[in-house]
């Protein structure tokens, strides 16, 4: 069984995000840029799977702008056998948006045929939870979101998924998508000789045009701005102060 993981070039997440003076984005200059952590935990789930012998191949691919690789070459340092990336944009500003992204997806598993996509379940630059879900629309697949556990018997596959009320554990038939969250696993860290491996390690390069997908964007961002400041907290002496404060803040 083959494994795609696509894995998406995102701001570090211990990095304060900057807005823009004019308000028109987010300031990515001289920002660090790391693998979207939730990718992170698909590709060791994906290794994972390797390791036990339920995989022969893991595959991660990105797509969007070429200082990509780099997200790749870590992909690869942690264990990924080869990589695909689909340049789709020139500017590190242009977000390529989910269905555009799924479309592209939907070509690259036409071509590789895995048994498995494995995703995390959102980018934290965007937050848009939605790729996983319209590739598996688009494909047919089965599907399985937000899982803290996995787990794959011949062509079944078992995932626990955290949801509102606690967790709820389901069967999917394969092939299948698979988002992932936090507590599926812990991400290894990328061994100085792996690293060095994964520099000869192959790495493809598509465009758009090669899966017939248009990225251009859909959605217009209008403005970006800082999120509010929230009050200074206050003290109070007694219970019912605490009553008459919520009564005027309209919390009860």
């Amino acid at each position: 069984m083959k494994v795609l993981v696509p894995v998406k070039r995102v701001i570090d997440y211990n990095v304060k995000v900057r807005v823009k003076a004019d308000g028109s984005g987010v300031d990515l200059a001289n920002v660090k840029m790391s693998m979207n952590p939730f990718d992170e935990i698909a590709v060791e789930q994906a290794i994972r799977l390797k390791e036990a012998g339920q995989a022969e191949e893991v595959v991660a691919v990105s797509i969007g702008v070429k200082q990509s690789q780099e997200t790749l070459r870590t992909a690869l340092a942690m264990g990924a056998d080869r990589a695909i990336l689909v340049v789709a944009a020139d500017d590190v500003h242009n977000d390529i948006e989910p269905l555009a992204v799924a479309k592209i997806l939907k070509g690259v598993i036409d071509e590789e045929q895995p048994g498995i996509v494995i995703a995390g379940k959102q980018a934290i630059d965007n937050d848009m939870n939605a790729t996983g879900q319209m590739l598996a629309a688009l494909t047919g697949w089965s599907q399985a979101t937000f899982a803290s556990e996995l787990s794959i018997d011949g062509d079944k596959a078992t995932v626990t998924r955290e949801v509102d009320g606690g967790l709820q554990t389901i069967k999917v038939n394969m092939p299948t998508i698979v988002t992932v969250d936090l507590r599926l696993n812990e991400p290894r860290y990328a061994s100085l000789p792996n690293i060095m491996k994964a520099k000869k390690k192959p790495l493809d390069e598509k465009t758009p045009a090669d899966y017939g997908v248009d990225v251009a964007p859909r959605l217009e961002i209008v403005s970006t701005g800082e999120p509010e400041e929230r009050a200074a907290g206050i003290k109070v002496g007694s219970v019912d102060e605490l009553v008459e404060k919520l009564k005027e803040a309209g919390a009860v």
